[in-house]
């Protein structure tokens, strides 16, 4: 059966929805807009990573002027009564279970009260904060209270709670708390649970650079007894890990198994390591050209794994040119999550751009919001209805 908010159509599908944020990140948001088909115009935005300013500049469009990099510094008086939406989620860290939660003695934290104040200055008809679902434990949940108190000073009606993006469509395991303020009085009520429909695997590319492979070292510390009992990697999972912004650095996550075609006993080659040096391995490119069908002027029927080796030329320069030589498979191969994989799993589409380092887009991805979450919000808020028809 098909859950209620999403059969639900927007109520004032014309109008145009003044949208801000604060902490802006990728755009999340705006991502769920642009899906949404929803007419909606930027009245600010901003991030204090300028690597962040790069990614969000190639994919929206906004002023320079609406663009603020150090929240301390930003005055939204001047956006009072322009804006519809304000979303925004202060750095996680200082309340995350991971970290060593120093909460609000945390300058991160403490970004919370900049938010508090933006509200303020500029009054949105509604807000949504987003944040780890952490923070209503630190300190046994006087931390929140506190938080929660300046928010309702505001005269805002409250609603939160912990949305898991595996139960809104995304096959992520990343649980958050989603704060919902509306300037009125308001009967509203979470969007309810769907069947998740895909797996991990549904969200993977086709033809991976060979730079994503892990290495000996790489496959010997992800696949090691420790990591396993400890659940720190998972290697094919089908609802991947929470995505963070540090698996750049290190092989904890999700880790992708690919086996030899000929081989259907996955336990057999999965946590053997590569005795092979990296450059004997064929690339993509070539790979992909020695064992095609051929050309309009050689044909041929490349194998792997001969029972009886074909002549070896003597000249190396001509291996591959043919494609006609000696090829094996080995092992398998390991490998990490791609940044755009990354970014598909934060349920942004392929036309968001990539302009930044891998290195930036696996920390910009891993700190997003996840956009079918905030799809099903907005679809139960009918946020529509507190647009304008002109804007």
């Amino acid at each position: 059966m098909i859950s209620n908010w999403q059969n639900l159509d927007f109520s004032k599908p014309n109008h145009c929805i003044r949208l801000a944020t604060c902490f802006s990140g990728i755009g999340a948001i705006e991502q769920a807009f642009k899906r949404l088909n929803l007419k909606h115009k930027i009245i600010f935005a901003g991030d204090i990573d300028p690597k962040v300013k790069q990614s969000y500049f190639a994919n929206y469009k906004i002023k320079n002027e609406d663009w603020h990099e150090d929240i301390n510094l930003f005055n939204a008086k001047k956006y009072k009564n322009e804006v519809d939406l304000l979303v925004g989620g202060s750095p996680c860290q200082a309340f995350s279970a991971v970290g060593k939660r120093l909460g609000l003695d945390d300058d991160r934290g403490k970004l919370f009260f900049e938010f508090v104040r933006i509200l303020k200055e500029c009054e949105p008809k509604v807000f949504i904060f987003e944040n780890v679902k952490g923070i209503l434990t630190h300190q046994n949940g006087k931390t929140w209270r506190f938080l929660k108190s300046h928010l309702l000073e505001l005269g805002y009606d409250i609603h939160e709670a912990v949305l898991n993006s595996k139960d809104y469509g995304i096959p992520q395991n990343r649980e958050r708390l989603f704060c919902i303020g509306f300037k009125e009085k308001t009967n509203f009520s979470f969007p309810e649970p769907i069947k998740l429909e895909h797996i991990m695997y549904d969200f993977l590319e086709d033809y991976i650079d060979t730079k994503y492979f892990l290495k000996e070292k790489g496959i010997k510390f992800v696949t090691s007894s420790w990591n396993r009992k400890k659940h720190y990697t998972q290697i094919n999972g089908d609802i991947a890990l929470c995505q963070k912004r540090n698996q750049q650095f290190n092989w904890h996550g999700d880790l992708i198994y690919h086996p030899l075609k000929t081989s259907n006993d996955f336990d057999e080659f999965v946590f053997e390591v590569k005795d092979v040096e990296e450059k004997y391995y064929l690339s993509e490119k070539v790979a992909k050209y020695v064992l095609s069908a051929g050309t309009k002027n050689f044909k041929t029927s490349t194998k792997t794994d001969l029972d009886i080796a074909r002549p070896l030329l003597t000249s190396m320069h001509k291996m591959h040119r043919a494609g006609v030589d000696n090829y094996v498979t080995h092992k398998g191969r390991i490998r990490r999550l791609t940044p755009r994989e990354c970014l598909r799993l934060m349920g942004f589409r392929d036309d968001f751009k990539i302009v930044v380092s891998d290195t930036s887009m696996y920390q910009q991805a891993g700190n997003s919001i996840v956009v079918d979450v905030l799809i099903a919000i907005l679809k139960k808020i009918d946020i529509s209805k507190y647009g304008v028809e002109n804007a």
